[in-house]
């Protein structure tokens, strides 16, 4: 029997926040989080996960970066405005949540320290399964970006990777899904250090 904290594709969904234009350009290590958050997405698709994202005032903040947009396009992906920092400050995302109604939630997003550790600490109140790939958010500075990481491990979110949330929804090789997964490893660029 599967543990109840452990990733599963049929209660598993996909969150994006605000990986928009005027943002990235000043995050720590910018293409290495941009490249897990897409090969999280690409993952997504391979394994039916619905995917929603935010974008933070975007006549101010500019839209999501092309890349990031193309692959939420890919996934049919809801895209929700918001000026609250947490996501779940705004009525028609949290409708979305409710709809998709999965338990688990794989996050992406900038930056960590503001909207992803806001959205991860109300979701946790909401009683969600929150899952923080380290590698596919960030923030300005290192230490906001560590503290985050480490404030939401301690609220209950558990701190884990791209490829390993993607290997444990993937659950076993000789499948369809591991082939599917394969091809999106083989494509991305390999993990930074």
């Amino acid at each position: 029997m599967m543990r109840a904290d452990r990733l599963d594709a049929d209660r598993a969904m996909v969150l994006v926040i605000d990986i928009q234009e005027k943002l990235l350009p000043f995050i720590r290590r910018k293409e290495q989080m941009l490249e897990a958050a897409k090969k999280l997405l690409d993952g997504a698709r391979v394994f039916g996960l619905p995917v929603v994202a935010t974008e933070q005032y975007p006549k101010g903040i500019g839209p999501t970066v092309p890349l990031i947009k193309r692959c939420l396009e890919a996934n049919g992906a809801g895209v929700y405005e918001k000026v609250t920092f947490s996501s779940c400050g705004v009525e028609p995302f949290r409708a979305a949540l409710r709809e998709i109604d999965r338990p688990q939630v794989l996050m992406t997003g900038i930056e960590s320290h503001v909207c992803v550790q806001q959205t991860a600490l109300d979701l946790l109140s909401m009683d969600y399964q929150v899952f923080v790939c380290a590698d596919a958010v960030g923030s300005r500075g290192r230490v906001d970006y560590e503290r985050a990481l480490l404030r939401m491990q301690h609220a209950g979110a558990a701190i884990t990777t791209v490829e390993s949330a993607l290997f444990e929804l993937c659950e076993r090789s000789g499948t369809d899904r591991f082939r599917g997964l394969l091809e999106v490893i083989k494509s991305s660029a390999p993990p930074a250090d």
